[in-house]
């Protein structure tokens, strides 16, 4: 099964975002492979949206990434301690991410579940710091393009529109309005979700 290729990811924030569901992120570092479906996404427009780092043209060390064209991984620490993954998306300078939240597991579980501490399968990547400390991502790969060796993306289910869902970004009641916009996307029926909820 083939890379996909970064023209994917050169397209607008809301074209890829849904998109992503179903494909196979996966990373190759010296303790194996490990992989997981995509099964929870969350969009950032840019510099107009209240919610994303790069907000009214914000350019800084940590966002530099982000105003690249897509296929490149944009990572960055929460509350300290924990690596949250996104992949940029659009021509350069649009400065348009998806943030991963969450995925299946796929390949490499019982090194997911040394990593992460735990044995419960629902637990290893069903959320968006459980997924990084899963796969092994961490700083190292800021800036990394998406058709690497390290780490990239493939091919993976067909997400009929059916099955797929929307819903309000998590954890952003700062962004105004934009808390309401309906950016998550997610795979409904699937058990592997950081949160359990819908506007639907």
């Amino acid at each position: 099964m083939s890379k996909l290729p970064l023209s994917f990811y050169q397209r607008p924030v809301l074209t890829v975002a849904p998109e992503l569901l179903g494909k196979i992120l996966v990373t190759s570092l010296p303790e194996g492979i490990t992989s997981g479906k995509i099964v929870e996404v969350e969009a950032y427009t840019g510099i107009k949206d209240p919610a994303s780092h790069v907000y009214g043209g914000k350019k800084t060390e940590r966002t530099r990434v982000i105003f690249e064209e897509g296929g490149k991984v944009y990572v960055y620490f929460v509350y300290g301690m924990h690596v949250c993954f996104n992949i940029v998306t659009g021509e350069k300078g649009t400065a348009e991410c998806v943030f991963i939240r969450a995925l299946e597991p796929l390949e490499g579980i019982e090194i997911m579940k040394k990593r992460r501490g735990v044995n419960d399968i629902f637990k290893l990547t069903s959320g968006p710091a459980k997924l990084t400390q899963a796969l092994g991502i961490d700083m190292s790969f800021y800036g990394e393009s998406l058709d690497g060796e390290r780490i990239y993306l493939k091919e993976g289910e067909k997400i009929e529109p059916s099955r797929i869902d929307t819903s309000p970004r998590i954890g952003i009641d700062y962004a105004g309005e934009a808390k309401e916009w309906e950016y998550r996307f997610f795979i409904k029926d699937s058990p592997f979700l950081s949160v359990k909820l819908s506007r639907r």
